[in-house]
């Protein structure tokens, strides 16, 4: 049995493969988007085209991003004033509490903020503890630190189960 603080709203293999259009479907207006092996690899130092591309799609779409992260502010800021969009560094997810008190400072209503990540551990329970939507994502890229290589092994056969039972719908109910 997977414990509710593991369970995303949803899952999707990509951030890139989810169209706007199912986020205003839904009536969500803030993306809170996970940097590392979410958004870009671990090691990667500026956006690429694909990425600031999709980011154009969103905001264009009428959707305010952010990235939400627990990298440091140098990293995510720099990161995020290349795409144009704002930066939430040092999260410390898997808790809540900062998630929660930006979500009240910035006046974001929960049921209109979902959280894309590719880390069960980390990612799911801050946005299940923060009570807004969640879409787990297959990570990007193999390269990653040591900490993350750890959680993964923690969250292997959770993730299967989530899969193979179907807990979870995938974003447009494909697998």
């Amino acid at each position: 049995m997977i414990r509710a603080r593991y369970l995303p709203t949803y899952l999707a293999h990509s951030f890139y493969e989810i169209p706007a259009s199912f986020y205003l479907a839904h009536g969500y207006k803030n993306l809170l988007l996970d940097l590392d092996n979410t958004l870009a690899p671990y090691d990667e130092k500026e956006p690429n085209e694909q990425t600031q591309a999709k980011v154009r799609e969103l905001q264009e779409a009428g959707l305010h991003l952010y990235i939400a992260s627990n990298n440091t502010s140098k990293r995510v800021s720099h990161y995020a004033e290349r795409l144009g969009i704002q930066a939430l560094s040092g999260l410390l997810k898997p808790f809540s509490f900062r998630l929660k008190r930006i979500l009240k400072q910035e006046g974001f209503k929960p049921e209109e903020t979902i959280l894309l990540g590719d880390q069960l551990m980390t990612d799911i329970p801050s946005a299940n503890g923060a009570k807004i939507a969640s879409i787990l994502t297959d990570k990007i890229a193999d390269h990653e630190p040591w900490v993350t290589r750890w959680n993964r092994l923690f969250e292997k056969n959770k993730r299967r189960k989530i899969v193979t039972e179907g807990l979870v719908p995938y974003w447009e109910g494909k697998k």
